[in-house]
Parts: C-alpha cells; structure tokens; sequence
C-alpha cells in the first residue's frame, strides 16, 4: 500500500472534499491546488497520475490533526468536528438545487393570430429566369 492509497482511504473515511484537504493543508503552511490533489486521486495507470510523496503525507496528516483536534489554545472535540462534516455532506446530497431553464427573452405571441391555411396549389411557381445564354463552343477541332 502506498502513500497515494492512505491518502485515498483516508479522503473517504472521513468524507473530505478537495476544497476541505486544501484548508487543512493551509493549515501547516503546505499550499497545494486542487488540480495536484486531483492527481494523487487518480488510477495507477492514468497519464496525469502523480506519486504522493512522503512530505504531502506528512503535512496532510500534520494538518488533520490540526483540523480535528484544533490547537493548545482552542481544543476541539474530533468527533464533533466529523459530525459536522458528515451533515453537512448529507445536506449537501438531499439539498441539491434544481436548475431550471430560463429563455433570455420572454416569449411574445405575434399579435395577428389570423393565418391562411397552407394551400400549395394557390400559389404558381415563379419562372426561371436564365442568368447565362447558351453559348456553342468551338474548340477548333472541326466535327464531321
């Protein structure tokens, strides 16, 4: 089992989004982007797979305990901490916002709702006009 897996059960375990491990992260000064987080999230044989080195562990960990245990001047309780995270997961899920499709103009009905009906046989197609004269070509080659 390597680092990228402990990073893995861990994310699960404690029902952490990327934008949570990032905080956490800024909390022992380590700054990470989402997109590197992403990278140690994807499979083995993936191209933008990245190895989770020792020291991202480290401060991860370091950091998590920051975030559970809270600091010497203002301890917390880990698993009110875990509680919180997990309704605020469980809101998250059950709360999601339907979006619902908006015209950007407003529709207007047309003010003459009087139409013909379609009757293709009272209209006479209009004639073709020839742009181009035929023209007979000599190529200089005499025909017999």
């Amino acid at each position: 089992m390597n680092n990228n897996d402990i990073f893995k059960k861990l994310r699960v375990a404690l029902q952490l989004r990327d934008d949570q491990i990032v905080e956490i992260m800024q909390l022992v000064d380590f700054r990470i982007s989402a997109a590197e987080l992403g990278a140690f999230f994807r499979n083995a044989d993936h191209p933008k797979y990245m190895e989770c080195g020792d020291q991202v562990l480290r401060n991860f960990l370091n950091g998590l305990v920051i975030h559970l245990r809270g600091t010497k001047e203002s301890p917390k309780n880990a698993m009110d901490v875990i509680r919180q995270n997990q309704d605020a997961v469980k809101k998250n899920i059950t709360e999601k916002p339907k979006v619902e499709f908006k015209p950007k103009t407003e529709f207007k009905p047309k003010t003459d709702t009087k139409k013909k009906p379609f009757n293709p046989k009272d209209k006479k197609p209009a004639q073709k006009i020839q742009v181009v004269e035929k023209v007979q070509y000599k190529n200089g080659k005499n025909k017999k």
